[in-house]
């Protein structure tokens, strides 16, 4: 993991996509995870991006980008929802690890988005903390047209990109100011289950 001299945000992004063409590419991924590694990281963490990422077990993000212990700071619910913990999470890695990169990333077919499609059309109802989940993602689904079809994927696409643009115009001066400093880049991208790709989106996307 490079270490010195800091990584740029472009570089740190440039990481993860060579990590996903080796993923893409099938060979063998044997990360450094031995002794001499787990005692190298256990006096501190230096990761270089930070990770707002579905909880869904078919995406994670470590082994889709081939990255390894200490690496990335990965901050996982259902939907990606920037909530109160998720949005605290990623300021503490920017503030305190000097990550110069968050990455929030939805995927295909997502659980929670289609949860949140049956419940804009009235198909379905969910009680408790579910249903506190769910609304979240109601904007997502809304501005999207919740009878389009192939509205999951494009709700996840909505819901990135809604996502984004909150830590990019909206978050506090401690994501803001780093992003304006040219110190810290968020983008958005999204996870093909089928192929692994995950694409990148591009800022006016």
């Amino acid at each position: 993991m490079p270490d010195e001299p800091a990584l740029t945000p472009d570089q740190a992004l440039d990481l993860l996509k060579e990590g996903n063409r080796r993923f893409l590419e099938d060979t063998s991924y044997e990360p450094i995870m031995d002794r001499m590694r787990r005692l190298e990281i256990a006096a501190a963490q230096r990761p270089f991006a930070a990770y707002l990422s579905c909880s869904d077990s078919r995406v994670p993000p470590e082994l889709l980008f081939e990255r390894g212990l200490g690496e990335l700071f990965i901050i996982r619910n259902a939907g990606n929802t920037l909530c109160a913990t998720a949005l605290g999470s990623l300021e503490f890695a920017v503030a305190h690890l000097q990550v110069p990169l968050i990455v929030v990333m939805g995927h295909e077919a997502c659980g929670a988005l289609n949860a949140a499609v049956s419940l804009a059309r009235g198909q379905a109802s969910f009680s408790g903390n579910i249903a506190k989940v769910l609304q979240s993602l109601l904007p997502a689904v809304l501005e999207t047209d919740p009878w389009a079809d192939n509205i999951v994927d494009s709700a996840a696409l909505s819901n990135v990109r809604r996502v984004v643009h909150e830590l990019r115009e909206e978050a506090s001066p401690a994501l803001l100011e780093p992003q304006q400093s040219g110190m810290l880049k968020v983008v958005g991208a999204f996870y093909h289950l089928d192929s692994g790709k995950v694409d990148f989106l591009e800022p006016d996307k």
